[in-house]
């Protein structure tokens, strides 16, 4: 597919000419933000990640990188050599992963009104562990945008893992759903962007009020939101690919390696 059944575009390779993608964002000079999470151990995985966006991330533009930890002692003695700005964001100590993940709404949201919307148009928000083996430009910019699961982009309706309790807001029906969307690779304007974290973000604190947890923790009400409020651009799991997942037909250039860990 490369159109979806609203008529946004599907990005894969060869559904885009970069050259006339590139032309038209140097004539509108868009700023973006490059947001990723280093988080404990996983601080040791961000000097690698930062290696590959420097080297095949918006190549053409104006990025600043922000990175939030809860240890930015740690991050400061990486001693990164990059060419770009580098925020480094402090966030509280979270009890466990899950809490991490499910906090990350909460970060976007606040950061979204105190910083990025005066330095920022355009929010790209990333996992650790994701290290970029190809380019990615100006191709994957919309006004809300987000990515196929790599996992799932074969998968039935039936056989996605929404939340299906109807006691969560992350709560979708049967009948409902388009594509399973992975929560490690998302963008929009900073306008778009604060509307779904700040969605997200009550959805998670009612449900934790409550004493439910979503079935894929922030990843439901991500996926919720975008059941009822549909992305204008869809990339295709080319960008979060995981080499465990082997090497596909249909996938002929993988953008990304996702997932692995190696603390």
């Amino acid at each position: 597919m490369i159109l979806t059944p609203w008529l946004a575009p599907i990005v894969w390779e060869g559904t885009f000419n970069s050259d006339i993608l590139k032309e038209d964002y140097q004539q509108k000079n868009y700023r973006i933000g490059l947001t990723v999470s280093a988080i404990g151990k996983y601080i040791k995985l961000l000097k690698k990640f930062l290696e590959s966006a420097e080297r095949y991330f918006m190549k053409e533009g104006m990025v600043n990188y922000y990175v939030f930890t809860d240890r930015p002692d740690e991050v400061k003695a990486l001693n990164l050599e990059i060419s770009r700005t580098l925020r480094i964001i402090t966030v509280p100590e979270y009890s466990n992963w899950e809490q991490a993940v499910l906090g990350r709404m909460e970060v976007l949201k606040n950061q979204t009104e105190l910083l990025f919307q005066k330095e920022v148009d355009y929010l790209v928000s990333l996992d650790t562990d994701i290290v970029m083996l190809n380019p990615i430009g100006v191709e994957i910019l919309g006004d809300l945008v987000s990515v196929i699961h790599p996992a799932l982009y074969h998968s039935q309706r039936k056989n996605l893992p929404y939340e299906r309790r109807p006691a969560s807001r992350a709560f979708i029906p049967e009948d409902e759903g388009d594509f399973y969307y992975q929560v490690n690779f998302f963008l929009g304007t900073v306008q778009r962007i604060y509307h779904l974290t700040k969605t997200c973000y009550e959805g998670i604190q009612i449900d934790k009020a409550n004493g439910i947890q979503a079935r894929v923790f922030e990843e439901s009400h991500f996926n919720k939101y975008l059941v009822y409020n549909k992305p204008t651009k869809v990339l295709s799991p080319e960008y979060i690919w995981s080499n465990s997942l082997g090497s596909p037909k249909d996938i002929k250039i993988k953008r990304v390696n996702h997932g692995d860990k190696h603390f």
